[in-house]
């Protein structure tokens, strides 16, 4: 079942972003077969809005939990605030899943 992940930044904390990006990014390419889509947020004009944004297939809200915890960024101590949704899919790349 999908869960969505949003993420939000600490303050302060770009370095810790940019320094675990690469770790972070190997994480997700070892996760491809869960990820639905994953990606940061930005701001209208490109930059970095201090937080990313992930949909997962995972059986329940712990595994999801599990996830996050083990991504680099939240091993590093980036975020200051995490939020888990379960989701359902309806449209994805514009098939109908209902």
């Amino acid at each position: 079942m999908p869960y969505i992940i949003e993420t939000f930044d600490k303050p302060g904390h770009a370095e810790v972003r940019t320094r675990e990006r690469g770790v972070h990014l190997a994480f997700l390419a070892d996760h491809s077969d869960l990820l639905l889509a994953c990606g940061a947020k930005l701001n209208d004009d490109g930059t970095n809005a201090g937080g990313g944004f992930y949909v997962v297939d995972l059986d329940s809200r712990e595994a999801a939990e599990r996830f996050i915890e083990q991504d680099p960024f939240s091993k590093a101590g980036l975020f200051e605030r995490v939020t888990i949704t379960r989701w359902r899919k309806a449209y994805v790349a514009g098939t109908c899943y209902l």
